[in-house]
């Protein structure tokens, strides 16, 4: 339940249906399974590699609220700071949806937090399961933007943009105090 919280899928649809009309298709599958990938490999190797790097995890905690802030300008202020390349389709499905949106520094760092209190094989159900909802997520987008409707969707957009905007905050705020 922490990890979904952290990964918040369901606050992230505005994104989503965002990055859709961007880019057009979104690999949903390809999606999913490089997030629950890059999850799992930072669940084994991320504290070695951030340490092998010279980088501490409130560092890179910090990095990702930036991230996180200018993908919540997007949302509130209707602006686009994203530029995609040539290969829309195949990137917005790794950069930003997979990371740092879903397997983002919020929920890397919560694996290693988690990693301290759980054994790992119910850490690696946790993030089947959240890659699961995940795809569903993804692969229902569009259905879900039809339901709510165009004025749902921008309300929606505007409310998780300013939540976004403040979990990046907490983020940063709780980060940034360790550093300094």
């Amino acid at each position: 339940m922490v990890l979904f919280a952290v990964i918040d899928i369901v606050g992230n649809i505005p994104i989503i249906i965002d990055l859709r009309k961007k880019v057009g298709h979104i690999q949903s599958e390809k999606a999913s399974i490089i997030a629950g990938v890059i999850m799992i490999i930072f669940l084994f190797l991320g504290k070695s590699l951030l340490s092998l790097i010279g980088i501490d995890v409130n560092s890179f905690a910090v990095a990702g609220a930036f991230i996180l802030f200018f993908i919540a300008l997007e949302m509130i202020l209707g602006i686009t700071l994203y530029k995609d390349t040539e290969d829309g389709g195949m990137t917005a499905s790794v950069f930003p949806l997979a990371f740092p949106l879903i397997a983002g520094p919020g929920s890397l760092t919560t694996l290693l937090s988690l990693r301290a209190e759980f054994r790992i094989e119910n850490i690696i159900v946790a993030v089947i399961i959240n890659v699961i909802l995940i795809y569903i997520v993804l692969k229902t987008s569009a259905r879900i933007e039809r339901f709510i409707g165009k004025n749902g969707i921008n309300i929606i957009r505007k409310v998780f943009g300013v939540v976004l905007l403040a979990i990046a905050v907490k983020l940063f705020a709780a980060n940034i105090k360790v550093l300094f």
